[in-house]
């Protein structure tokens, strides 16, 4: 089975477009390339619904659209018998937790992902010399990009970690054995929480120029039985599906077999491909 669980509703001039109909163009883009199913997981700071929980303008200034509105298009999808779920991308915010878990509660989640932007109001993914990169040397960077990653598994609040090395978004490493020593911790992190990770082509659209994660941290989650996801983190329907083909051949070096599909918050594995 291939699986996108990773996009954003979008039109293809990608403005938001939260309705069946751009839903419709994600689904024939994904029929088109032999995608069995896809999950939509809009970013959570574009909801009113959430404008308390945030402080830095970047998200402040998107909390403009309706999150039950989201919900429907997606929901009316599924009753037109479209191969589609219902997702969402959660930034993680510490101390935050109990406020997350209350506003996503009452919605019909197949499944929720969880990922690290920021720390301290400050972005991983703006520039290579700015957020973070612009206050600390790239191991500190690092070093706190992957206790957020771990305090985010260990939240409860998700079902699967989003792109979970994206501190390598611009290609700055610090030295191996510290790399090795973040994937094994953050793993091991993983595993006691019960969740799984995204692999995503993003990272191929990115400086980096890499499939997330690393294959040394997804070997590091195979080892310890971690399930997986596959993902294009799509913004435009041309982009559904996108070099998932490289993310089944990494799973398979990997010694991977199944692919985990989320149903309601339950999770099954399918064979892979």
């Amino acid at each position: 089975m291939i699986i996108d669980y990773h996009m954003h509703l979008r039109s293809p001039r990608e403005e938001i477009d939260h309705t069946v109909e751009a839903l419709e163009r994600f689904v024939e883009v994904a029929a088109e390339r032999g995608v069995d199913e896809i999950g939509f997981t809009e970013h959570v700071y574009y909801f009113r619904q959430t404008r308390e929980l945030w402080t830095m303008p970047y998200y402040t200034e998107r909390c403009v659209y309706d999150l039950d509105r989201y919900c429907d298009a997606v929901l009316e999808g599924k009753r037109r018998g479209f191969p589609v779920k219902l997702g969402l991308e959660v930034d993680y915010v510490p101390g935050r937790e109990r406020e997350m878990h209350d506003l996503l509660e009452p919605y019909p989640w197949d499944f929720v992902l969880g990922s690290v932007h920021e720390i301290e109001g400050h972005a991983i993914d703006a520039e290579p010399n700015e957020g973070l990169w612009k206050h600390f040397p790239v191991e500190e960077v690092w070093r706190r990009y992957f206790i957020a990653l771990r305090a985010a598994a260990r939240s409860g609040l998700f079902d699967v970690l989003a792109h979970p090395d994206l501190v390598k978004i611009f290609g700055m490493r610090p030295a191996s054995e510290d790399v090795f020593l973040h994937h094994d911790e953050t793993a091991a992190a993983i595993e006691a929480a019960g969740i799984a990770v995204e692999v995503s082509t993003a990272g191929l659209r990115k400086l980096v120029g890499e499939l997330y994660p690393d294959p040394g941290f997804l070997e590091a989650c195979r080892g310890r039985g971690i399930p997986v996801t596959t993902a294009s983190d799509a913004h435009l329907p041309g982009d559904v599906g996108r070099d998932l083909d490289q993310a089944v051949a990494l799973l398979r070096r990997a010694g991977y077999e199944t692919v985990t599909v989320f149903e309601s918050r339950q999770a099954r594995q399918e064979p892979l491909g």
